[in-house]
């Protein structure tokens, strides 16, 4: 298993998952000022998302401990690996933990933490995935047949960084949590 790969419970990793971790490890290697950050980076899991037509989007899941870690040279970590999948966007985000509301049947004798539950989660997997750029702000429209579409304001000042990944950012949050969002950047800033 490569060095950058922890996987839960002895399970197997994808070739896809090995691959990531592979080139992190060669870059970890090569480049001699990530290396001290680098080597503290552990991803737990990756998937691939279809985007849109030829489009993909890596999602690289990093345990939450570690996400700190990452954030350090996320950016340039991001800028690598779109340059060796260059059909591919990528995303780090944190694997967080949902856990069930408590019921009266349910014998748990500690209460549940805010920061596992479903909006919780919700919350910081949209802010993970956005992540050099920041919420800027949030609104959420309900159209007469029932529907609910998250309008999700970003800072102008992070456009340029952002912009050519706000349909990958739809597409990986809809896969992930079943809700519509669409992204646009704050206009106040810009003004």
């Amino acid at each position: 298993m490569a060095p950058h790969l922890s996987k839960t419970n002895g399970a197997a990793a994808t070739p896809l998952e090995l691959l990531v971790a592979q080139s992190i490890t060669d870059l970890e290697k090569n480049v001699p000022d990530l290396k001290k950050d680098l080597r503290l980076v552990q991803i737990s899991a990756v998937k691939e998302i279809p985007v849109e037509a030829g489009k993909n989007a890596i999602v690289v899941f990093v345990s939450v401990p570690f996400m700190k870690y990452t954030r350090r040279v996320q950016q340039r970590i991001v800028r690598e690996l779109e340059k060796k999948f260059s059909d591919s966007n990528v995303v780090f985000i944190a694997e967080r933990r949902i856990l069930p509301k408590p019921t009266r049947t349910s014998r748990k004798t500690q209460l549940r933490p805010r920061s596992r539950t479903l909006t919780s989660v919700y919350e910081k997997t949209l802010e993970d995935l956005v992540y050099p750029s920041e919420i800027a702000g949030k609104r959420t429209r309900v159209k007469v047949d029932g529907s609910r579409v998250t309008k999700c304001f970003l800072s102008s000042k992070d456009a340029p960084n952002v912009e050519y990944k706000l349909d990958t950012f739809s597409a990986v949050y809809k896969h992930l949590t079943g809700k519509d969002v669409t992204f646009e950047f704050d206009q106040e800033q810009v003004l």
